[in-house]
């Protein structure tokens, strides 16, 4: 399965690679749900998917695919939340294993996809309740509510200078009120989307996908997310949310604090609100 990235190198190149990453937690949006997650000692992969490909014909991606896997410098694990190809992909993340880390997935990734050309010493079949300790930072799985997957978890991510939420795909559930009791989280990234028009059996249906404006706001105070990041949103043409509602859906909310929009290729910095997008999209 070839890969092609739509910006060429110099992203990897110049940005996920070049950059001095600071002391503390640096986040680099991939798309889709993807992120890459660095330390000055560190590096591990979320969600990672880099596939122009459509899941259905007419379906087509919006967001841009920024690097090819192979042109990582470094991985030391990668985690993936549930058993769909834009989470879990294996021509996505097999590349970044070559640098010795493993998949940490759900038994129904492995069930679910051809894993044959991973090898078995390199996956990891995670459930709710297990932690990882990967570098400096420490890996917890927890549950989430995905009624479209087969198996799904959550993760959060500690660091010394803070905590980090990825909820993949999930909806508000009870697992969020454990989680958000459990850890104090500085960022989270739940995603965002609307209803969709699919043709089922020849027929235009529309179906739910995602969390929509009021789910994600009471997915954050469930949380409790001080800073909240809604991915997603873009992925497809005909899945298409607005990210600028969910100020006014939070308006009478505790959480979350802040609430930043993303584009493929930005980066963010733990402890640091702000986003840093690429240095060379405008051109020279």
């Amino acid at each position: 399965m070839t890969i092609t990235s739509d910006w060429g190198e110099w992203w990897a190149r110049e940005e996920l690679n070049g950059v001095d990453v600071e002391e503390g937690v640096s986040l680099w949006y991939l798309g889709v749900a993807g992120w890459a997650i660095r330390t000055p000692e560190t590096a591990i992969y979320i969600d990672p998917y880099f596939s122009t490909e459509r899941d259905r014909e007419y379906v087509a991606r919006m967001s841009p695919v920024p690097m090819e896997p192979q042109w990582a410098d470094a991985c030391d694990a990668v985690f993936c939340t549930h058993d769909h190809r834009d989470h879990f992909w294996p021509p996505s993340f097999g590349p970044l294993l070559d640098h010795g880390g493993s998949v940490h997935a759900p038994a129904e990734c492995y069930e679910n996809f051809d894993v044959s050309a991973i090898d078995e010493a390199k996956r990891t079949v995670v459930e709710p309740g297990d932690s990882y300790e990967v570098g400096d930072l420490t890996v917890h799985v927890r549950g989430g509510y995905d009624p479209d997957a087969d198996g799904t978890v959550t993760y959060v991510i500690e660091h010394e200078t803070g905590t980090v939420f990825h909820g993949g795909d999930n909806r508000p559930c009870e697992a969020f009120h454990e989680t958000g009791s459990e850890f104090d989280i500085d960022l989270g990234m739940l995603s965002y989307g609307t209803d969709a028009r699919l043709v089922e059996d020849g027929e235009v249906v529309t179906r739910k996908l995602y969390n929509d404006a009021d789910e994600i706001v009471e997915a954050a105070n469930a949380l409790g997310i001080d800073r909240l990041i809604p991915e997603h949103w873009r992925r497809w043409r005909s899945i298409h949310a607005d990210p600028g509602a969910l100020s006014k859906a939070a308006t009478t909310f505790e959480y979350p604090h802040v609430i930043e929009e993303v584009e493929v290729g930005d980066r963010f910095r733990l402890g640091r609100p702000g986003v840093v997008p690429p240095a060379r999209l405008g051109g020279e």
